[in-house]
């Protein structure tokens, strides 16, 4: 039997283990890697703890964080839950009304805000918060002259707290005992891609057991390094980042900003990396852009050897001897190309990467694995806490994402719905018992995904069944399996595929204004805004060429029809995408929908009314055309 534990006695643990000789967290701050050895951790945990123990935070409360990854957002975290309550996330780039859900519908009665910018968030809406009683800043900078009562500073809190300590050295170890396995130690919400977000009750018991499950498969050492730039809100930056590594012991790093998260990567050298396809999508756009823009000898050594990775690769994906010829050619393409590129990378330490949230485009994938980075498909959903099935190392297939962690049971319904269970299935979700009864039905937790079980156990997602779509004959189709291969060009950044009850397929078409730009300039095409070059009847040539690429890897159910080139990125800010990027498919539809309709008629060209939003947030009206294209098909 499983002798399960909670976050707050694993940190103990470590802090007696480890103490002042080894260094738990790093954060980067005015140029410089700041370090707390675990002694340090779990003093200002405590000191956090008791703090807030003295302002009446009672066991079953919950604090919301806002901000950015820093080791104020752990210190939070292990603090409210070593206090019998549950931390909740909000993503730092929330708008209003968002934070104002999280808090309302949560019951924050404290919120920590990282800096000025999530302070004056809170502070808009305290009024429509009621139960709110303090915002606590972690970083007080600009913040002088602001003398609003229900503001209090992190490290006040802390000092409240070592007064605490001092006067009783046992009260917070007695406060960790009285922890257990079962009690709910987080509250994490739902992306919401189909309407409000729901808070997953997450225990102290699922945390522990998908940290395990996860070291069961892949082994980390104390020694090793990873490095935390995904918002602490997506459950799989709290598996990685905060259960596994309190589990093993491991250093986490955060980086200075999120500017400088890959120059922040190369310093540390990471040996465990977990990053959604979008940071993938972009590590590949940004070698395909570098090599074309390298010297003509690293070109030719790229064209060369790229194609000497893809075969090495497809003798390791079949599981085949590697011919002594192609071992040869592998190391010289190790030697002249992949080792450069992978240090350029900053993955060249790398025991264990992962890509999760979203299914990875198999090209990408592909990509990766030629220059050596093996990555793998790590499935899970923040009702599952985070991974629960994952590629094993030396058994790895494009059209699969891996195989159960153990402990844990699946199954395909009749319906061809994907059902789960076992210690990481949640606690239901929060003040909803209609959507809780819905999701866990006798015993098993239902996914809403489609999905396939091999003979082997491997596991095939076909998609979420409420995405897949059917053409007007019956063909059926997935969207994001499109989607996927449109993102694998350098010079679309997203896309968003339509057909249901439709004669053919179409898709909208979002540009990578950094790629498309620079080719404009090496092309010596003038453009001014997004919006310009976006409809420019050069950009539609070579999107369109893209697209007709992309149409020779599908079956002809799936090719494309038709396109067109949206006049802006979708952007969560205005609802299109959730804080995870994930299409937000009805409300995409609904507010494109005069598009839509032209590109299924005999229409060239569409005038809409654009909401152009600029960088600091403010909105304005245009007036603009947008070109409907039809894809020839490549010879």
């Amino acid at each position: 039997m499983t002798a399960y534990k909670t976050l707050p006695r694993l940190l103990q643990e470590n802090a007696l283990r480890f103490g002042d000789r080894k260094v738990a967290i790093r954060e980067k701050e005015f140029g410089i890697w700041q370090s707390f050895t675990w002694k340090d951790y779990y003093e200002n945990v405590r000191d956090f703890a008791l703090g807030l123990h003295q302002l009446g935070f009672q066991a079953g409360d919950k604090l919301a964080y806002a901000g950015d990854n820093r080791p104020e957002g752990l210190f939070s975290e292990l603090a409210v839950q070593s206090l019998g309550g549950a931390i909740v996330g909000i993503y730092p780039d929330s708008h209003l009304d968002q934070v104002e859900y999280v808090i309302n519908h949560s019951d924050s009665v404290f919120v920590v805000a990282g800096d000025q910018e999530q302070a004056d968030k809170v502070l808009e809406i305290k009024k429509k918060c009621p139960l709110v009683r303090k915002v606590i800043v972690d970083d007080p900078k600009g913040m002088r002259r602001y003398d609003d009562p229900i503001l209090a500073y992190f490290k006040d809190i802390q000092k409240m707290g070592r007064a605490v300590a001092e006067k009783k050295p046992r009260l917070f170890e007695e406060m960790i005992a009285r922890i257990l396995p079962d009690d709910v130690g987080m509250i994490n919400y739902t992306s919401g891609t189909t309407g409000l977000p729901k808070g997953s009750m997450i225990t102290h018991k699922n945390m522990f057991s998908v940290a395990k499950a996860q070291d069961e498969v892949d082994a980390a050492r104390d020694d090793f390094e990873y490095v935390s730039f995904l918002p602490f809100p997506w459950i799989g930056e709290q598996e990685f980042g905060v259960y596994w590594a309190l589990y093993k012991g491991f250093t986490v790093n955060f980086p200075e900003k999120v500017e400088t998260v890959q120059e922040n990567i190369r310093e540390i050298g990471p040996h465990i990396m977990l990053a959604p396809p979008r940071i993938w999508e972009r590590m590949c756009s940004d070698i395909q852009v570098k090599i074309q823009d390298a010297a003509w000898i690293k070109r030719a050594f790229y064209k060369v050897f790229l194609p000497v990775g893809y075969r090495i690769v497809d003798f390791k994906l079949k599981q085949t001897r590697t011919p002594i010829l192609w071992k040869v050619l592998g190391w010289l393409a190790y030697f002249f190309l992949f080792r450069s590129l992978r240090n350029y990378l900053g993955l060249s330490r790398l025991r264990h990467i992962y890509t999760g949230g979203a299914p990875l485009g198999p090209e990408i994938f592909h990509l990766f694995q030629a220059l050596g980075v093996n990555i793998k498909q790590a499935y899970g959903m923040t009702e599952q806490t985070a991974a629960s099935i994952i590629h094993r190392t030396d058994d790895i297939r494009l059209n699969t994402v891996g195989k159960p962690l153990p402990g844990l049971e699946f199954r395909v319904s009749d319906s061809g719905e994907l059902l789960s269970r076992g210690d990481t299935i949640f606690k239901g979700y929060y003040k909803n018992p209609e959507a809780t009864e819905e999701a866990l039905r006798d015993g098993w937790f239902h996914s809403g995904d489609a999905a396939l079980i091999e003979d082997d156990g491997h596991i095939i997602i076909i998609d979420r069944m409420s995405d897949v779509m059917k053409l007007g004959d019956g063909s059926k189709f997935s969207p994001q399996l499109i989607e996927n291969k449109l993102r694998f060009s350098p010079y679309i950044i997203d896309a968003v595929v339509i057909g249901q009850e439709r004669p053919f397929i179409a898709a909208m078409i979002a540009i990578d204004m950094a790629n498309v730009g620079k080719w404009a300039e090496n092309n010596q095409i003038a453009f001014t805004t997004f919006t310009d070059i976006s409809q420019k009847q050069e950009t539609y040539d070579l999107i369109a060429g893209e697209v007709a690429k992309t149409n020779t890897s599908l079956p002809k159910v799936a090719k494309i029809r038709k396109f067109v080139l949206l006049y802006k990125e979708l952007d969560p800010d205005d609802d299109e995408l959730t804080r995870t990027r994930k299409v937000r498919r009805k409300f995409v539809a609904e507010r494109y929908k005069s598009i839509i309709e032209a590109m299924y008629s005999d229409a060239e060209e569409i005038h809409v009314e654009a909401d152009i939003r600029y960088q600091d947030g403010k909105a304005f009206r245009m007036k603009t055309a947008v070109k409907i294209r039809q894809v020839e098909p490549v010879e």
